[in-house]
């Protein structure tokens, strides 16, 4: 008999939802519980997915579940209270990122959960799109230097009329931003040994941001943002024999040198019927529950990754 694995669920927005029906699709996997701050919308969902258990609280969420895996999908602001219940049960944990809305909460969320005993990954799912598991498949055993550039756009505009609040736009490099930068830390290989902001960040007035990384394995990154204008979000790895470009970063394509056309890479059929990224990573929780390897990205590593968005925005 196949053992079930039992998965809870904090939070009852899009991204649990979305969660939910890529947990749903694997087979030994039972969605145990869910709790939210409004009971309405985790009902709603338990109906629509099948969830066992509707609970009014973290630890009734443990106590009736005894769940394996917990997923945290909540507001950027409560992710850091919601985690201090959280890290009090024995379960696994995938929390939505920022774990935290600026670096220091992330370094005290990290040395919290070490301090419980905990294993905490962050869901920083565009390292399981298949796009991105396309370049790294072909970038496999290709020893010569690379150079990463990453092309970002924020709008505190659209950020403010989206109902977010004063202390997450100032964040909101943290917030939004981390979902470009962490293809640095997807694609540079070895230590990152220095950064050098080009053109800096001006809260004052928000406008174009650039910055120079240095890897210890000579790769280089160049990240330009564009605040409050337009442009798209865009990945490029170059290397002599051949360029990738992720444009938009769900899709994929590869240029061979010397030819001038892009060639695209075939779409992973997990991204085109779930939230792009979601069912793979959902696939690497199961393993990490299992004690199987597997490539999620630890709650210490994601700290990594605010720390390269602290170096190049200097806050």
């Amino acid at each position: 008999m196949s053992v079930i694995t039992k998965t809870a669920f904090v939070g009852a927005g899009a991204m649990s939802a979305a969660h939910m029906q890529a947990f749903k699709d694997i087979k030994g996997v039972e969605l145990s519980g869910i709790v939210s701050r409004t009971k309405a919308k985790a009902e709603d969902l338990a109906q629509k997915f099948g969830v066992r258990h509707v609970c009014d609280s973290i630890g009734e969420l443990y106590e009736r579940t005894e769940a394996d895996l917990v997923v945290i999908s909540v507001p950027v602001l409560h992710t850091r209270k919601i985690c201090e219940e959280a890290f009090h049960y024995p379960w696994k944990l995938l929390i939505e990122k920022p774990v935290g809305h600026n670096l220091a909460e992330a370094e005290l969320m990290r040395d919290l959960a070490v301090s419980q005993g905990r294993e905490a990954y962050v869901a920083l799912n565009r390292r399981q799109y298949g796009s991105t598991a396309n370049v790294q498949s072909a970038l496999a055993g290709n020893d010569a230097p690379r150079l990463i550039h990453v092309f970002d756009q924020e709008d505190l505009i659209a950020a403010k009329s989206n109902g977010h609040v004063e202390l997450v736009m100032q964040n909101w490099m943290y917030a939004n931003s981390i979902h470009l930068i962490d293809y640095f830390r997807i694609f540079g290989r070895g230590e990152i040994i220095a950064v050098d902001p080009v053109l800096s960040w001006n809260p004052a007035a928000p406008s174009f941001v650039s910055a120079k990384i240095l890897f210890s394995s000579g790769d280089i990154g160049l990240y330009d943002a564009v605040w409050n204008g337009p442009g798209p979000w865009a990945v490029t790895v170059t290397t002599k024999t051949a360029r990738f470009e992720m444009r938009p970063v769900e899709q994929s394509s590869i240029q061979i040198y010397p030819s001038r056309k892009l060639e695209p890479l075939p779409e992973h059929v997990w991204d085109k019927n779930f939230k792009t990224g979601l069912r793979s990573q959902a696939e690497e929780a199961i393993k990490a529950v299992k004690g199987e390897q597997h490539n999620l990205v630890s709650l210490a590593e994601g700290v990594e990754t605010m720390k390269l968005v602290s170096a190049i925005y200097e806050v």
